[in-house]
C-alpha cells in the first residue's frame, strides 16, 4: 500500500494529521466500529476522566486492529466524538503519542456530541484501516 499525504497548508501537521491522503494498492480494508473506554465485558471505565477514556479507547482500537492483523500504522481515517470538546482537545496529545510512534498522521475529524451510547462515556474513536 502506498500513502501520499495531501496538505495544501501545514497547520494540521502540527496537530498530528494530514488534510487528506491518497491510498493506492491497498488489498484489505477494515472498518472499525466506534471504540470507547469499556472493558472486555462492555462496562464503561474511568467515569469523568477524559484522558483515561481516550487512552483506553486507543487501546481498544489497537486490540481490534490487532485482531485483523493490523496496527495503528494502518489507520487511514479517524472520526473522534467527544461530549466535552475542551477536555478532548486538552488530551489529544495522546493521539499524537500513539500515532506518532508508528509515524502515521491519518486524516481525522473531531465532533462534539451531546452524548454517546452509554451515559458514562465521554469519547469515541472510529477508524478505517488499510493494508
Amino acid at each position: 500500500m502506498q500513502r501520499t499525504a495531501i496538505n495544501p497548508w501545514d497547520w494540521s501537521l502540527k496537530l498530528g494529521y494530514n488534510q487528506a491522503e491518497i491510498i493506492e494498492a491497498a488489498t484489505r480494508q477494515v472498518l472499525c466500529a466506534g471504540q470507547t473506554a469499556v472493558d472486555a465485558h462492555g462496562v464503561p471505565q474511568h467515569p469523568g476522566d477524559m484522558r483515561a477514556q481516550i487512552a483506553l479507547a486507543l487501546d481498544n482500537l489497537a486490540a481490534v486492529l490487532g485482531g485483523a492483523g493490523m496496527d495503528l500504522g494502518h489507520v487511514t481515517r479517524l472520526r473522534l466524538y467527544a461530549t466535552d470538546m475542551e477536555a478532548a482537545r486538552a488530551n489529544l496529545d495522546l493521539l499524537g503519542m500513539r500515532f506518532g510512534a508508528v509515524r502515521n498522521s491519518p486524516p481525522m475529524t473531531l465532533l462534539g456530541v451531546t452524548q454517546l451510547a452509554l451515559p458514562d462515556l465521554l469519547f469515541e474513536i472510529e477508524a478505517t484501516a488499510s493494508a
